[in-house]
């Protein structure tokens, strides 16, 4: 399927779908030589994988991943690494009875427009479940990022109409929200569990920090920082927006108030979210992606069918109340593809 790769010195093909046998990914242009454990990417599948908590669906899978190509003896040989994981707990057919109505917020009417024909096994290629071979790709980025001293954080900033009214980077993996605001994620919990009873779900924002990257990473034009990044992030399902730095607050800003203004000791605010011209400052790169509430919710909704004809739909089945906690390292898995090929961008301009 076209569109199912991203990036171009460091470049990823991910495959599977919802309800199949197994989903994985190929990472290609690797640096050889260098040191991948298993345990290293299996920690992150672990932040994503379902049945967590009681704010994420209870679909019960290992998620456990099997590196299938291009590591030798714990090290990468430079060949492409193809990296796989297989599923479990499959139930395709518990969707039988909705197989034939399109099912709103979710892929179903525009991949069958698309195609001709669709995967209604849990949204098949469109659903979040592709998104595990993204975070086994970024862990491998991710590696390779820790070598150059870059670090990438991303956190749930917003829920249930909770905000953090703080940010301690310390408390994300000790409350089930992957909040950066404990107090805040126990508002934020009770919220969503609210919201589950009444087959609801809600939507949220997740913040993202990229730290160590050195100024002059990205490209001018139409491969600048913030667009790869944009692109990157915008491709996860959930996603509908993002915004850097200031973000939208920019237009209600004067360009004295906007501009980061510099001294002898570097920048004196970071409106610009650590990118400028598209190109990296020296900064904290820092940008904020809105998430949108769960599609799949049990309360009653007007669709129709194949056919055309006006039908109602209760979807039921084990969805996630709020897809926030779940997409956090998802947006650090594309963020650390994205650094990662910009910075082989860089190597090749100075060589």
């Amino acid at each position: 399927m076209p569109g199912s790769s991203f990036g171009t010195c460091f470049r990823i093909t991910t495959f599977g779908e919802s309800h199949g046998d197994a989903l994985g990914v190929i990472v290609d242009g690797v640096t050889p030589g260098i040191p991948i454990r298993k345990e290293d990417i299996q920690q992150h599948l672990d932040q994503r994988k379902p049945g967590q908590s009681a704010v994420t669906t209870q679909r019960k899978e290992s998620d456990t991943v099997h590196i299938l190509s291009g590591v030798f003896q714990g090290t990468s040989t430079g060949t492409p690494i193809a990296m796989v994981i297989y599923s479990k707990d499959m139930e395709p057919g518990a969707y039988d009875p909705i197989k034939d109505l399109y099912r709103p917020g979710h892929a179903d009417f525009t991949y069958e427009k698309k195609y001709g024909i669709r995967d209604f096994r849990g949204s098949g290629r469109a659903s979040g479940r592709e998104t595990a071979a993204r975070v086994a790709a970024g862990s491998i980025a991710r590696i390779l990022l820790e070598r150059e001293g870059v670090s990438v954080v991303a956190y749930t900033l917003r829920a249930g109409n909770i905000a953090c009214r703080s940010i301690d980077e310390r408390v994300i993996e000790k409350n089930p929200l992957r909040a950066a605001d404990l107090e805040a994620a126990a508002e934020m919990e009770k919220v969503v569990e609210k919201l589950a009873e009444k087959g609801e779900s809600c939507g949220g924002i997740v913040e993202c920090r990229v730290r160590g990257v050195p100024a002059g990473i990205g490209e001018p034009v139409f491969d600048k920082l913030d667009a790869l990044l944009a692109h990157a992030v915008l491709s996860i399902g959930s996603v509908k927006g993002i915004e850097f730095g200031a973000g939208f607050g920019a237009a209600d800003m004067t360009g004295s108030e906007h501009n980061d203004w510099m001294d002898e000791s570097g920048f004196l605010s970071n409106n610009a979210g650590g990118i400028i011209g598209g190109i990296s400052t020296g900064q904290d790169i820092v940008f904020r992606v809105a998430v949108k509430p769960t599609s799949s919710i049990s309360v009653p909704q007007k669709t129709i069918d194949t056919s055309g004809e006006a039908r109602n739909i209760r979807t039921q089945g084990r969805h996630d109340p709020c897809i926030c906690p779940r997409i956090v390292p998802v947006v650090e898995a594309m963020a650390c593809i994205v650094v990662v090929d910009l910075f082989k961008y860089q190597e090749a301009l100075r060589s």
